[in-house]
């Protein structure tokens, strides 16, 4: 697949951003503000199928998702891919980096995705001065190594009825409480179902042939490139899991 990258100018000041109108992130001070609106350098701009990251190397950004939807994923030797998690507006790309020194995974685009772009080499600045900031990133890590956990035990434990349901329900969940969903229409899950089957730990005919049974059953409608959830109640159900609350959400 064709990849576009290309950085642009500062287009959407911090002070604008989007994100901050939304309840579910909690707001900056006037003083953590202004670090962040000189701590990002400018906009990245991807199309689908494009490596923002890639395993192995060392990137001297990181990223947040402004617009969007990306996966991060790692690939064995014959080419197998495990998906780890998916990437939604407010999520950070690329901490591990900083401590890891090489980055142990890589992060494709699933969509077009607008990313706010920052200088690496300021986190130390950020945790010398803006100690709010720096418990904000512990949060962001803690709570990305809180998903890991539920993802693990759904690919270890459920059938693969359960870890399709928990799936779909668990990014139903996270794009709708992160607003990225249109007021209008349907509300998709942009994943194919090689995305699916990658994820789960399943081969594509058992992904297919799983996922049929959540359509017959009438919790989903599988679209050309993606999937609708219509009971979400019911998918919990099916996923014996329930989101837990989190209240507002850092970003940076």
């Amino acid at each position: 697949m064709a990849q576009s990258k290309s950085f642009a100018p500062v287009r959407v000041p911090c002070e604008l951003c989007p994100l901050r109108a939304r309840a579910t992130f909690r707001d900056f001070d006037s003083t953590e503000l202004g670090f962040v609106s000189s701590f990002k350098i400018a906009e990245l701009l991807v199309e689908p199928g494009t490596t923002i990251i890639d395993e192995g190397q060392r990137h001297p950004q990181l990223y947040t998702a402004l617009a969007g939807w990306g996966f991060r994923y790692k690939i064995l030797e014959d080419g197998r891919r495990q998906i780890l998690n998916y990437v939604l507006p407010g999520d950070l790309i690329g901490l591990q980096g900083n401590l890891m020194s090489e980055m142990l995974h890589s992060v494709e685009a699933l969509t077009k995705m607008t990313l706010c772009v920052f200088e690496r080499e300021r986190l130390t600045a950020l945790f010398q001065n803006h100690p709010s900031l720096a418990y904000d990133l512990t949060w962001i890590a803690s709570r990305e190594e809180s998903i890991l956990d539920e993802h693990l035990l759904s690919v270890g434990r459920r059938t693969a009825l359960e870890r399709a349901a928990y799936l779909l329900a668990f990014l139903d969940h996270r794009a709708q409480a992160t607003g990225v969903f249109p007021e209008e229409g349907p509300k998709v899950l942009p994943l194919t179902q090689q995305h699916v089957a990658d994820t789960l730990g399943l081969s594509l005919v058992h992904t297919n042939k799983t996922l049929r049974r959540l359509s017959d059953a009438g919790v989903v409608r599988w679209l050309d490139r993606g999937s609708e959830v219509l009971e979400r109640g019911k998918l919990f159900d099916i996923a014996g899991w329930q989101p837990s609350v989190e209240g507002m959400r850092p970003f940076i």
